[in-house]
């Protein structure tokens, strides 16, 4: 029997290395990819790869699987093929935060330089002129006859092989910046993050800090990147919009200090302004979007896969902030696409850390384009945890319960079987409201949960769910027994999350 072991990791110095284009300008990467580019006629350039989402199920990691010699192989694979092959190099940072910043380096053939320019949209340059012990590696060999995803987290090592995706690359960093917050006693999360600025009665302006958890393409970058309609000296600004690390003394850490990786399906300049300036600008990256052969682009076509994206800069994102690190977190939000749930309810700590296990929402063409549509649970809406799930709802029940933080449900897709839609002027709307602490709140006896009694500026009656469903009791009967037989299924969970199915 061939035992398992770790690979040797170390890769020659890529600043010396003769097979390695070491930290191009954005200029150059462009140009190395230039014979699969479709210039739009916005002037930036766009891409169609042969992956179109992340390949979940061919991704393993040494923590969470038992790794065999042949994982440790495709490893060596990627390796030996970065050693030998031309290749590009970036090294890039992960976080801002001192006590939570990671530098991130990248291999990828130089053919493949689409990939790494969306990534320097994303991440920004790590400090120094070059880095001698990177804390993350990933090489991406798209060209590879078996697409596998191999991860050491231990090591800081991604191999991604047979897969051209730029999600790939992006998540390969991510993922394991999220890990590294866990093992020091913070936990990341797959949420995007704001801070909104209101007036007081004394005209002095308070600070709301709020963290919006849910999969991707069900409105969490459109409400993290939403301005809220507020007038100045009043704002509403992203700092993050994929994932963060709450640490323990209620700071949150941004992952992404460069650019934000949109969803462009049907982007709708009135309903997303901010975004849709972005990703229009000539310094955005369009990834598997229609693009015609004269440049025109229609983000309504689904022609390449409904999971288009934009690689797009925070400089041209005018609800982003300067920085990228919330000081305090005040309110979580847990989006979901339930249509039992109402448009919002507020939830208990133990309900909170339940709602986090169940992770409820509807399955998108980013996660499985199989399955869009279908209902789906995903521990902490994050498809990227490393170690036990249990574990990760028991951190999370602890970091809110001590840093008392409010935590929500909202509901972005409509009350029943389609019959009452929540529009995102719906959601903005309670979002605001929320922040300024205007929401009236009631024991519903109906739902048996806390929800809104009333609201300034919205007919929240209108979204009674028992109105919109049939058989409504029967129905929420079955779903409570859904949840309890599902978190039953997480062994190192506490009971007490358990028992707060709602």
């Amino acid at each position: 029997m061939t035992t398992a072991s770790p690979p040797e990791t170390a890769l020659p110095d890529p600043a010396e290395a003769a097979n390695v284009v070491y930290n191009p300008s954005l200029e150059r990467l462009r140009e190395f990819s230039r014979e699969l580019e479709t210039t739009t006629t916005f002037g930036s350039p766009s891409y169609v790869s042969e992956h179109r989402s992340r390949c979940a199920d061919r991704t393993r990691t040494a923590v969470d699987d038992e790794f065999t010699a042949r994982d440790y192989g495709h490893v060596d694979d990627a390796l030996e093929y970065a050693r030998e092959h031309e290749m590009i190099c970036l090294d890039r940072q992960v976080g801002r935060h001192p006590d939570h910043s990671y530098v991130c380096r990248y291999y990828v053939p130089k053919e493949y330089g689409r990939i790494a320019l969306s990534l320097a949209k994303l991440l920004e340059p790590a400090a120094g002129d070059t880095v001698t012990d990177p804390d993350f590696l990933t090489v991406q060999v798209p060209e590879w006859d078996e697409t596998a995803i191999r991860v050491l987290p231990d090591a800081g090592v991604t191999a991604v092989l047979g897969s051209d995706y730029t999600g790939e690359a992006k998540k390969s960093f991510l993922r394991l910046f999220m890990f590294y917050a866990k093992q020091n006693g913070g936990l990341g999360l797959h949420a995007g993050s704001k801070r909104v600025e209101l007036r007081t009665e004394t005209d002095d302006l308070e600070t709301v800090g709020q963290l919006f958890l849910g999969l991707s393409a069900t409105g969490k970058s459109t409400l993290t990147a939403h301005g809220l309609w507020l007038d100045e000296p009043e704002s509403a600004t992203m700092l993050q919009d994929d994932v963060c690390a709450l640490l323990p003394n209620g700071s949150v850490t941004g992952s992404e200090g460069e650019g934000l990786y949109v969803k462009t399906i049907g982007l709708d300049p009135d309903e997303q302004p901010a975004l849709h300036d972005a990703v229009t600008h000539d310094s955005a990256v369009l990834e598997n979007v229609a693009v015609a052969d004269d440049g025109t682009v229609d983000f309504e076509s689904d022609v390449h896969t409904s999971n288009g994206r934009a690689s797009i800069l925070r400089d041209h994102l005018s609800s982003a902030a300067d920085d990228i690190d919330l000081e305090t977190v005040d309110q979580v939000f847990f989006i979901t696409r339930n249509p039992l749930m109402p448009p919002v309810a507020k939830l208990s700590p133990a309900e909170s850390a339940a709602a986090f296990m169940l992770g409820e929402s509807i399955q998108t063409s980013a996660g499985d384009p199989s399955s869009a549509g279908e209902s789906i649970r995903v521990v902490g809406t994050n498809p990227f945890i490393i170690g036990s799930k249990g574990a990760e709802g028991n951190r999370f029940r602890a970091l809110i319960d001590d840093l008392d933080v409010d935590c929500f449900v909202l509901n972005t897709g409509h009350v029943g079987a389609g019959a009452k839609d929540i529009g995102v002027d719906d959601s903005v709307t309670i979002l605001r409201e929320i922040a300024r602490g205007t929401v009236e709140w009631t024991d519903d006896e109906a739902t048996g949960l806390t929800i809104p009694r009333s609201v300034p500026d919205m007919d929240i009656g209108a979204f009674a769910v028992p109105d919109h469903v049939d058989e409504y009791e029967r129905k929420v009967r079955d779903l409570r027994s859904e949840r309890r037989e599902y978190l039953s299924e997480f062994e190192d969970l506490d009971e007490a999350i358990r028992d707060a199915v709602y």
